[in-house]
């Protein structure tokens, strides 16, 4: 047990979890983050408060911002805006079949990152050159892929809540058009992808429970057993945990829970014998 705090570097971006050790840091304070580069100023958005799980493993905070800190800050923001400015630039004299997504710029190595996606693999070498001089700084290009790109780039999803890239998820777990099948889900592209245009990674939520729910309940067309009669299931619904049977005795059709159902009409003469016996 230990207190937990939770901050971003952007607006709605995604959430770091640390340890805020002496601190106690409020919603919308400065403070200074760990990081490979040298502490970052981020802003606090979930106040620190006690949680119940172990946090040794968590970073811990190295302080709130003092106004140095904030005023460096402000350096590298304006340094990450003239270097996307120039790359965007240098791309199209270079031609260059490149998009800028994203800039980081660290003071201490004196190096800016740049991110961009391309349709395919890019001879960018000149254009390091280029924007070497014109930086004067190391400059790095890395290439994005779509999923990565919507994470760094942020958005909106059709739930109409910030990307779960973008905010909470730490890794892209694999998502396949198998999962909406099982879900009954449209097969219309438009409707099952996401912002960067791949399988939406909410898909993989409810999976677990839909799979599960599939090798327990009998399958459409199989005779059933239920508390009104025999029939056979001619629909299922996971969210309602229920079945829907259409009734050997006048054809008509009932709701009944997974839990009221015996079993396919098989299992249930196995056990209890023939209607003939």
């Amino acid at each position: 047990m230990g207190m937990l705090c939770a901050v971003s570097f952007t607006r709605y971006g995604r959430l770091y979890y640390l340890d805020p050790g002496t601190l106690s840091p409020q919603v919308g304070d400065r403070v200074l983050v760990p990081t490979d580069d040298g502490s970052e100023v981020a802003e606090c958005v979930w106040a620190a408060q006690w949680v119940s799980e172990d946090t040794s493993g968590f970073p811990q905070l190295a302080g709130l911002a003092s106004e140095a800190d904030l005023d460096r800050d402000e350096q590298i923001r304006k340094r990450k805006a003239t270097a996307k400015v120039a790359a965007k630039k240098l791309i199209r004299e270079h031609e260059l079949p490149m998009k800028v997504v994203a800039v980081d710029h660290s003071v201490d190595a004196n190096r800016s990152t740049i991110y961009f996606t391309a349709p395919q693999r890019v001879d960018f070498r000149s254009l390091v050159r280029d924007l070497g001089a014109t930086l004067k700084c190391r400059v790095e290009l890395r290439q994005l892929s779509a999923r990565d790109s919507a994470r760094v780039q942020g958005g909106i999803g059709s739930c109409g809540r910030d990307l779960c890239c973008a905010t909470f998820l730490k890794d892209f777990e694999p998502v396949s058009i198998r999962m909406a099948k099982d879900q009954d889900l449209p097969l219309n592209p438009m409707r099952i992808s996401g912002a960067c245009g791949r399988l939406m990674c909410c898909l993989k939520y409810e999976h677990p429970l839909y799979s599960s729910f599939l090798e327990t309940t009998p399958a459409i067309g199989d005779r059933v057993e239920t508390g009104e009669g025999p029939g056979r299931v001619v629909g299922r619904s996971v969210p309602a945990d229920s079945v829907t049977v259409r009734l050997d005795a006048d054809g008509s059709r009932c709701s009944c829970s997974r839990a009221s159902v015996c079993g396919s009409r098989k299992a249930y003469d196995e056990r209890h014998g023939s209607p003939a016996d």
